[in-house]
């Protein structure tokens, strides 16, 4: 395959996961056309041209020729200058490594990524929250990570990838849509009665297994196993972390359990203020499951990879 045409299919595999309908997506696009269509030719020059047709503005391939032959890529969960050495390095000695794939934003998906926070509101729209409460909350979160992500030394690994001449892309949302999809329906088909029927499930997943065995197991950070789990929202994608006066709108909606990669200081204690349960589920595992799912589409499609940085590399094929 064409590296343009692999990255392409791990963008079409997140959208065929994504929690919001294929005419949501369609009219993102559309709208971003349309702005495209009102700047001048200077504003143009400047215009991230993937928009016309990525609606992830975390997921981007930042550097390399579309029309290379792709057969084996080298995937990690972050990639800094180390990973794009070792990738050359590799290939000193013989390995065939045609590109590095990061999991977590690099490069020109770095600076934009808080925009996919905007996944969350459907989220949690689907768990009875109104726009209106979510919406408000979610402007002011992603306003204050972009100015947290904004002075990021963006370009690093890209520019280390560059001067060794190596493709290097990175999938983030795409890649956290097919793990929310895969828990959301594992969850919904499994129907817990109890949190730890939760981390039962969790730990009947092989990633987690395996996350296990290196000390990184799912683990209950507000609440017992005993506890009665309610109704569960599997977190998993929106880039970062919700605003922890989410909790307060999920005790309204009867929420009883939230399942995340993890959960900042705060988000705990402002669930056990509102008796949500939380579960951590685990970063690695977690990231590993969404991004094996896209490593399979591509497996089918010829393309091998090589895990590295955190990847625990599962095949379902």
């Amino acid at each position: 395959m064409k590296l343009i045409d692999v990255y392409r299919l791990a963008i079409q595999t997140g959208i065929e996961h994504d929690l919001r309908p294929k005419e949501m997506i369609d009219r993102i696009l559309e709208k971003e056309k349309a702005r495209y269509d009102s700047l001048n030719e200077e504003e143009r020059s400047y215009f991230d041209m993937e928009r016309l047709w990525n609606p992830y503005g975390d997921t981007r391939l930042s550097y390399g020729d579309g029309d290379l032959d792709v057969k084996r890529l080298m995937w990690g969960i972050d990639i800094e200058t180390g990973e794009v050495l070792l990738a050359d390095r590799l290939r000193e000695k013989g390995e065939r490594i045609d590109g590095i794939v990061g999991h977590h934003p690099l490069g020109s998906s770095k600076i934009p990524f808080p925009e996919v926070i905007d996944i969350q509101n459907e989220l949690y729209h689907g768990y009875g929250v109104p726009y209106n409460m979510i919406e408000g909350m979610m402007g002011s979160r992603m306003a204050e990570v972009k100015r947290g992500v904004h002075p990021s030394n963006y370009n690093q690994a890209v520019d280390a990838a560059k001067l060794l001449d190596i493709p290097i892309m990175n999938i983030h949302a795409p890649a956290d849509n097919c793990v929310e999809d895969f828990l959301s329906k594992g969850i919904e088909k499994e129907s817990p009665t109890y949190v730890s029927d939760i981390v039962d499930y969790l730990m009947s997943i092989e990633e987690f297994k395996i996350g296990a065995r290196y000390n990184c197991r799912p683990l209950i950070a507000v609440g017992s196993p005993s506890d009665r789990c309610g109704k569960v929202v599997i977190k998993m994608n929106g880039g970062t972390s919700s605003p922890k006066d989410i909790y307060s709108k999920l005790e309204m909606s009867g929420i009883g359990t939230v399942v995340g990669m993890h959960f900042p200081e705060n988000h705990i204690e402002e669930a056990r203020k509102h008796n949500i349960r939380l579960v951590v589920s685990g970063h690695m595992p977690s990231d590993s499951l969404g991004v094996n799912l896209i490593c399979d589409v591509w497996e089918k499609a010829g393309v091998d990879v090589i895990p590295c940085s955190g990847l625990i590399r599962v095949s379902r094929n």
